[in-house]
């Protein structure tokens, strides 16, 4: 739940619980994009941009870009150590997706690295409904970063 809401997520999906991102498989890495739990304390996105560039290697949580919301406007971290392959451009045009297929169209980039840390949806579930009333402050303050 988030507050009162349910948090629909895909049980085939892996999760980034200190950023609220989802992962999956894709070529020779995963895809990212937003949970629905993370869009919902979120709400619209109206601005994203990138500050890496595809082939960069990252460290975990190294910042990645920026994001503007109704709610806050954030800085956005890295969810694995890893090689940035590719962003989804089309993004840049109009974040909208986010909003209305952050499980498909929505998706915000590709990395390639160890995806071992990502938690199964049951891991994720419980993360949430321990930490609710934190991560509901922490993400309305600093998008996908942890203490």
């Amino acid at each position: 739940m988030m507050g009162k809401f349910a948090a629909h997520l895909p049980g085939d999906l892996r999760y980034a619980c200190r950023n609220h991102m989802w992962c999956r498989p894709a070529g020779d890495g995963f895809r990212f994009g937003f949970t629905a739990y993370a869009v919902r304390l979120m709400q619209d996105v109206y601005f994203l941009d990138w500050v890496v560039s595809p082939g960069d290697r990252l460290n975990l949580l190294q910042q990645i870009g920026h994001i503007e919301t109704s709610k806050a406007e954030s800085d956005l971290y890295a969810p694995l150590v890893g090689q940035v392959v590719c962003f989804n451009q089309d993004l840049l045009k109009d974040p909208s997706a986010i909003n209305v297929d952050k499980y498909g169209a929505g998706w915000l980039f590709e990395m390639a690295g160890d995806a071992a840390e990502m938690v199964g949806v049951d891991e994720y579930y419980q993360y949430l409904a321990d930490n609710w009333e934190n991560t509901q402050r922490h993400i309305k303050g600093k998008i996908n970063t942890d203490d």
